[in-house]
């Protein structure tokens, strides 16, 4: 007999250190039908849906609402959600309904809800015929995992790897999962941990240790036991600030809750004895760039994990902007999301010359912008395709990705690219399509953490991380955390751990 599986998507990370709400009209939401047309795409949702369809389950699609990194999210948009997912629910009943499948973020704040995604499988479970239907679905590894996401759910599976290069490798093992448990009839459970520790995004990586040795951990974990179906390392997103900010483990297992708490006990441990190696900070840009000027040959990366998109900064910093044009950098180039400058731009013709204001209006951490005199190099309508179809912009996007309108300025040595949508520096289609070839640069400024490396790592002969004004400062002490769980490394000092 078929499987009639409800499939819905939540998709947002939400930083609660920056100024901007994030409103309905930034999100993109596919309704019933349209859902089905990301089928085989590159995003975690299309990973799914081509994989139920590979187990002949019946897909009953709702709603998919999904947006970029960035503010807190209006509870207009919760409430929209959550109005059209029931009224999507209500004729699929009468159908049957086997399962739920849900692609989440699990790191999503909004004006009145700190854990957006508990609250809505809270909801879930409310409605009448949903009550002990198994959910299962996918979600980020830098879920802020909570005890109502494990209390309301029965298999979510994380990415285990940053860059996201498996996020739809990850929503396919969920798939899979779930139809291990049609097949046997076993129900699994979730078991959570939360130790008391914020790694800011430079020191999750998955290519380096203490992420890359955790998920080896899980892994063995898993191996142990037939009981055990998936162990979910967390890394947390530490720019959301709710109560179980941080460093997470999840265990879904159908044997006894004994030894899934073990587990979680023996990989809380480690972490701990390992804090302080995912606690990386940045030197001061002004340390940094009078290194990149020494006889170098290739392309020198600059990172700016304080305006980095993927977290949801306004990617218009003008930190590093600034050090490029002081120390007269050469066949450089950074971008700027500023849709007030592509306005101005947008009417001139190519060649032109103008004094342009640009940048530094997005946080009140930022100086503000810097004006420049710029030629007019090229405009464009941004889009382009992704030439990495696993890279982590795909796990966001999928296939195509919107810059908005783009233009293209120089100032001397140093190209801009200015973009209308805040874009994530994930994939080189983002300057291939504006007719730059990043391999012939000698520097790049990339917004980013650490999910650019699957794209720069290729291409660079040396990559630097540095410190600049911004809500996404890896130095957490600096944030204004007011609702996580005190005390917590690295926020206090001299505390011993209690899990």
């Amino acid at each position: 007999m078929k499987k009639h599986v409800l499939f819905a998507g939540l998709f947002h990370e939400t930083n609660t250190f920056v100024e901007q709400t994030t409103g309905l009209r930034e999100f993109q939401i596919r309704r019933g039908e349209e859902l089905l047309g990301g089928a085989g795409d590159s995003s975690p949702l299309g990973g799914a849906l081509e994989t139920a369809s590979q187990f002949g389950w019946t897909i009953l699609p709702t709603v998919d609402f999904r947006a970029s990194p960035s503010g807190v999210v209006q509870d207009q948009v919760i409430e929209t959600f959550w109005d059209e997912f029931s009224r999507s629910v209500e004729p699929q009943l009468a159908v049957g309904v086997d399962a739920i499948y849900l692609v989440l973020h699990g790191a999503m704040v909004s004006q009145t809800f700190p854990d957006v995604e508990g609250e809505i499988l809270e909801r879930i479970r409310r409605l009448p015929g949903l009550t002990n239907v198994p959910i299962f679905g996918v979600f980020d590894l830098h879920a802020n995992f909570t005890p109502r996401m494990a209390d309301h759910s029965n298999c979510l599976v994380a990415y285990r790897e940053n860059p996201h290069t498996d996020a739809r490798r990850a929503a396919q093992l969920a798939a899979a999962l779930l139809e291990k448990s049609f097949v046997t009839g076993r129900i699994p459970r979730t078991h959570w941990q939360h130790p008391p520790i914020i790694w800011p995004p430079t020191g999750t990586g998955t290519a380096s240790d203490p992420m890359r040795a955790l998920e080896r951990l899980a892994r063995q974990i898993e191996a142990e036991s037939d009981d055990i179906w998936v162990v979910n390392i967390l890394a947390g997103f530490s720019f959301a600030d709710i109560l179980e900010t941080g460093v997470g483990f999840s265990i879904v297992t159908t044997g006894t809750e004994s030894e899934a708490r073990a587990k979680l006990a023996q990989l809380s441990e480690f972490a701990w004895a390992s804090r302080e190696q995912g606690n990386v900070l940045e030197l001061s840009v002004e340390a940094v760039m009078p290194q990149i000027f020494s006889e170098s040959r290739g392309l020198t990366v600059l990172v700016e994990p304080s305006d980095n998109v993927g977290g949801g900064a306004p990617g218009d910093g003008t930190g590093l902007l600034r050090a490029l044009v002081k120390y007269g950098a050469r066949d450089a180039a950074v971008a700027i999301n500023d849709p007030e400058a592509v306005l101005k731009l947008w009417d001139m013709p190519i060649g032109s010359k103008t004094l342009l204001p640009i940048g530094g209006k997005g946080s009140a951490l930022d100086p503000g912008p810097v004006e420049l005199s710029v030629e007019l190099i090229s405009r464009s309508d941004g889009k382009f395709q992704l030439e990495d179809k696993q890279s982590h912009l795909a796990s966001m996007a999928g296939d195509s990705f919107d810059m908005g309108r783009c233009a293209v300025v120089q100032h001397k040595g140093v190209l801009i690219l200015l973009t209308s949508h805040r874009t994530p520096p994930f994939d080189l289609g983002q300057w291939r399509s504006q007719g730059i070839n990043p391999e012939k640069l000698s520097v790049i400024g990339v917004k980013a953490a650490v999910a650019h490396r699957r794209a720069y790592d290729p291409i660079a002969a040396r990559m630097f991380w540095v410190d600049t004004p911004g809500p996404c400062c890896s130095d957490l002490k600096t944030l204004p955390y007011r609702r996580v769980h005190r005390p917590v490394y690295p926020l206090d000092d001299d505390f011993h751990s209690k899990f």
